[in-house]
């Protein structure tokens, strides 16, 4: 069993997506985790956008990096250059990944142009997901 960990700036959104299709797509292959170097909470719209593709991110929470310095990562995933620049020291043998996504978060316009936003940013982080499980857990 693999031990993954997502890294963003707030884990709100770009990270708690990624939580939830790696988990999807691994199964029982891997352990996934997020956090943030700060923490603001799930996002409501990545919880809304996630649903529309029937994974449930709710019950997920906002975490610290700092509360996972204990766990033997074998995959660090980076999804924002802030996190990728300011995460404080993470002693691991984890091999490292980065991809810096948009934030949909700061989003602008209608309504309807901010969820689509957050949809492409999804759907990015889908694909992405999906790959890496697929290069890195095909075993």
């Amino acid at each position: 069993m693999k031990n993954i960990l997502v890294l963003c700036t707030g884990n709100s959104c770009r990270s708690q997506i990624a939580e939830g299709y790696l988990r999807h797509f691994a199964g029982n292959k891997a352990t996934i985790y997020s956090a943030g170097i700060e923490t603001h909470g799930v996002n409501p719209k990545a919880i809304q956008v996630m649903a529309e593709d029937d994974i449930d991110i709710s019950h997920h929470s906002s975490n610290n990096v700092d509360e996972y310095v204990n766990i033997p990562f074998d995959y660090v995933i980076t999804v924002c250059d802030n996190a990728k620049e300011n995460c404080p020291y993470f002693p691991t043998k984890a091999q490292r990944f980065h991809f810096n996504f948009p934030d949909p978060a700061k989003a602008t316009g209608t309504p309807d142009e901010v969820m689509n936003e957050f949809r492409r940013v999804r759907d990015m982080i889908k694909d992405y997901s999906r790959n890496f499980i697929n290069q890195n857990l095909s075993n």
